[in-house]
């Protein structure tokens, strides 16, 4: 399999495939980043964060990641670069090294696409948990298309998303590569916020 380089964005929170991501730019690495993704419509990687801070020091990134795309950006009030991200696809990071600019380049092994699953009966509640925060939330989250309720991954991913998981818990499901097992897991969390 072939190996790509991508820029790393380090951060505090895990981005899954077919996610969204708002961030705020204003460390020049980043803003190096943006110019570049953008100059040749290519993506970045976020990695969660395993040791260090988002700003100042570059810091040790996870081995797992998701590609993100910039899908949208704008100045934001206090005159700072804002961007809107998407998840596209799940990579292993073979290697890393510092660019001038205090970039993370790294080497990357994108991992294969999940297969449309079914949802199993016996996770049938965690499609309709995400199915009733999607409706409270309203917005385009009320708006998906009711199919997607029936995939797998989607479901996994878009309910680990929104449940108040830590971050360590939020990677391993992200590095998960069978969606049943990723729902399975799931499952053992949900008693973790049931109410009394």
């Amino acid at each position: 399999m072939s190996t790509e380089s991508l820029p790393l964005f380090p951060l505090s929170s895990v981005l899954y495939p077919g996610g969204h991501l708002s961030l705020r730019i204003f460390e020049p690495r980043y803003l190096d980043l943006v110019r570049d993704c953008t100059r040749n419509d290519s993506g970045f990687g976020v990695c969660l964060i395993l040791d260090g801070e988002e700003a100042g020091d570059p810091s040790v990134p996870a081995a797992i990641g998701t590609l993100a795309r910039i899908t949208d950006f704008h100045t934001l009030p206090d005159g700072l670069l804002g961007i809107h991200a998407q998840g596209s696809k799940r990579f292993t990071v073979l290697g890393t090294h510092l660019r001038d600019n205090g970039l993370i380049q790294g080497d990357v092994r994108f991992l294969v696409g999940e297969e449309h699953v079914s949802m199993p009966p016996d996770c049938g509640l965690l499609a309709t948990i995400l199915e009733r925060v999607h409706e409270q939330v309203g917005g385009e989250y009320s708006r998906f298309d009711r199919t997607l309720y029936d995939d797998a991954a989607w479901v996994g991913f878009r309910l680990a998303e929104v449940l108040p998981l830590e971050a360590p818990e939020r990677q391993l499901l992200l590095q998960i590569n069978d969606p049943i097992e990723r729902l399975h897991q799931l499952m053992h969390h949900l008693p973790r916020f049931q109410r009394d």
